[in-house]
Formats: C-alpha cells, sequence, structure tokens
C-alpha cells in the first residue's frame, strides 16, 4: 500500500493564518495607533500560508483521485433523480435504524477527529490503494463564522485548515470528516458528503455509523421539505423517534437570529452561485445531490464498489 503525507502545516499553528493576514494590521493600528507591525505581522503569516500550502500541493502531484463517476456509476452532474416515495419510505427506515441502535456515547472532539480520520483514510485507501495521511487538528473558531452564520463547520481547502464553530452533537463525527475529505484535496461538496457517509457508514464504531445515517436523515428531511422550516420541523415530530434524535435534528434548525437571519440570506445566494461557478449544482448538492447520488449508486450496474453500501 503506498503512503502520501501531506503536512497540512498551517493547521498547526497556533491561530488561523487567514485570520491573522486579515486583522494583524487593524489590530495593530487599535492597539498600538500604529499599521506597520500588524502590517509585518501579516506578512510573515501570508508567507508562512503560502509556503504551507505550496507544501501541500507538491505532495498532492502524487495523489491517486478518486473517479467517481467509475466507481460509485454517479457523479456531480449524472445523478439520478430520487422519487418522492423512495425518499419517504427511506426516513422511515432511517429512524427506525436510528432508534433502534442509538447510542448515547460522546467521543471528545480531538479523539474523534484522530478516529473519523483514519476512518476516511482507510476508505478512500480501499479504492485508490493508497494511504493518504493528513492532519486531524481542528479550531474552534475562525473568521469565517462571522461570514457564513448558517455553517457548522468550514474548511480552508488552500492551506487545510478546518472550524468547527459549535456542538453538533450526534452529527459532529460526520461534520468533521466532511471537512477533512475537503483537507486531503477534494473541494466538491457533492464528493465530501458522499465520502463521509460512506465511510463512516462502513465503520465498525456505532458512533461513526450513527452520524452517518443522521446526516443522511437530516439530509433526507430537507430534501423534501425544502427552504420550509415549520415543515421540516413537523417532519421530524413524526417521525416517532425517541427525544435525544428529535432534539438533535431540531437543533441543525434552530431560528435565526437578527444578524445570522440577514447575513444567511445574503451568504447563502453568493455561495451558492459559488458552488455553480466551479461546476457544481449549488447548495442543493448537500442534501438533495446527495440523496440522489446514494440513490443512483445503489442502482447502478457500471460502478466498481459496492452499491449496498448506500442501502439502508
Amino acid at each position: 500500500m503506498d503512503e502520501i503525507h501531506i503536512p497540512n502545516d498551517a493547521t498547526y499553528a497556533p491561530f488561523s493564518l487567514t485570520d491573522v493576514i486579515a486583522t494583524a494590521p487593524l489590530a495593530s493600528r487599535l492597539l498600538l495607533g500604529l499599521t506597520l507591525p500588524g502590517r509585518v505581522l501579516s506578512a510573515a503569516a501570508l508567507g508562512m500560508y503560502a509556503t504551507s500550502a505550496a507544501r501541500d500541493w507538491l505532495r498532492r502531484a502524487d495523489m491517486r483521485w478518486i473517479d467517481f463517476q467509475e466507481e460509485f456509476g454517479a457523479d456531480v452532474k449524472t445523478l439520478e433523480e430520487m422519487p418522492r416515495e423512495a425518499r419517504e419510505g427511506e426516513v422511515h427506515r432511517l429512524a427506525e435504524r436510528l432508534e433502534r441502535n442509538f447510542t448515547d456515547e460522546r467521543i471528545p472532539r480531538s479523539r474523534l477527529a484522530r478516529e473519523v480520520n483514519r476512518e476516511l483514510t482507510e476508505y478512500m485507501a480501499g479504492i485508490t490503494g493508497q494511504r493518504v495521511h493528513t492532519s486531524s487538528e481542528i479550531r474552534d473558531f475562525t473568521l469565517a463564522r462571522l461570514v457564513f452564520p448558517f455553517a457548522m463547520g468550514v474548511c480552508d481547502v488552500v492551506s487545510g485548515d478546518v472550524a468547527l464553530f459549535r456542538d453538533t452533537g450526534i452529527f459532529e463525527p460526520h461534520i468533521i470528516c466532511h471537512e477533512f475529505v475537503h483537507r486531503k484535496g477534494y473541494w466538491k461538496e457533492l464528493h465530501a458528503q458522499a465520502l463521509s457517509y460512506l465511510a463512516l457508514v462502513s465503520s465498525d464504531n456505532p458512533v461513526l455509523v450513527q452520524s452517518a445515517l443522521a446526516e443522511r436523515l437530516h439530509r433526507q428531511l430537507k430534501a423534501i421539505v425544502g427552504d420550509d422550516h415549520g415543515a421540516y420541523h413537523e417532519l421530524v415530530d413524526d417521525l416517532g423517534i425517541r427525544e435525544e434524535l428529535r432534539d438533535e435534528l431540531h437543533a441543525l434548525r434552530p431560528p435565526a437570529g437578527a444578524y445570522e437571519g440577514a447575513v444567511s440570506v445574503v451568504m447563502k445566494r453568493v455561495y451558492d452561485e459559488r458552488l455553480r461557478l466551479t461546476g457544481q449544482n449549488g447548495l442543493s448538492d448537500y442534501d438533495v445531490g446527495f440523496t440522489n447520488f446514494l440513490w443512483t449508486f445503489s442502482k447502478s450496474e457500471d460502478a466498481r464498489q459496492d452499491g449496498t453500501q448506500a442501502t439502508v
């Protein structure tokens, strides 16, 4: 088995280098009345950022990339639309499986990140024959939280820096894994959703499996109701699942505060357009695209991988 180690040096810095680059001159002006110290610090951070990114890029040159169409019989532009009745049936099967196998075990974030990274690395290696080792570091905050208040986590695909913005309970393993897929070099959101789900659901760890199934249920509910918050919460209440699971699903779509509501409306449109300009289907790849991918993969006769991975 080939082994590749991507340094991800920027992820080990005590602060997000992008935050330092952006804020150091202003902070220096406010605290010292001078901009020069901040500019010097910003320039130093930019140098570290660029050096780290260059080293990562050079190591990725030897990666064997997953061809999603060949391996899974599905990719961003070749998805088959999942029928409404199939979605509703899957929702009930997912709810029953989550209820039956519920675990309240919680793994500390630092250890969870290492376990998730290991599962993802091994799953990808099972396809490519190559282990791509990356950092397991996670931050609790970056300035991206202010720009994307609707996001639960973020990855700077250039530096590999990953941040989680809040405790997301049983969904946390999937969110971490999604961002780690980006860290390994896959920047499309559909690819991150798919690889994260398939890596975790095939794990022997019930906490990771539960997270994958819960994410699939959450995205299936969103695919059914769209942006109708009220309908989403009604569907959650109608599932007949235990309170712990119900509360976790409700918590994913809380009422937005004044700032979050205003910024989210604007930034969601901007982010959706950015995804489309980069050859993706937009924000729908997180839910409609993701669930359509699993549906298409499960029915494909051409996929090299076993389609039962995508069944419930």
